[in-house]
């Protein structure tokens, strides 16, 4: 099969597949997963009992009421998502969308 492709594979000493070169682009799309990644220090923050939500404010430098005014609501409303231990689905996806994050970095 001789199909034309963008793919490289490089040899390494012992005439063995060792590394695979391909189009920037292409490993752009392929790591996509990337961009959900957690920080470490909202982790550590989260380890030490802030909620995940408390977290990645903190983490962005943003104050509640900040992401308030983003969500459109009062910022003791928000407080009071923030502090919660179950989030509904679509609450923790509007706050991710107000901290410009994923929801699944939320959901750890």
């Amino acid at each position: 099969m001789n199909a034309p492709t963008n793919v490289q594979v490089i040899n390494g000493p012992d005439g063995n597949p060792a590394f695979v070169v391909i189009p920037y682009a292409e490993y752009v799309a392929g790591h996509t997963s990337e961009r959900n990644l957690v920080p470490h220090d909202v982790v550590t923050r989260t380890v030490g009992g802030a909620s995940p939500a408390r977290a990645w404010r903190e983490h962005l430098g943003l104050t509640q009421a900040e992401v308030a005014e983003r969500l459109g609501i009062s910022q003791p409303a928000y407080a009071q998502q923030e502090h919660s231990d179950k989030l509904r689905k679509a609450s923790r996806g509007k706050i991710a969308a107000a901290l410009g994050i994923a929801a699944g970095q939320l959901d750890f």
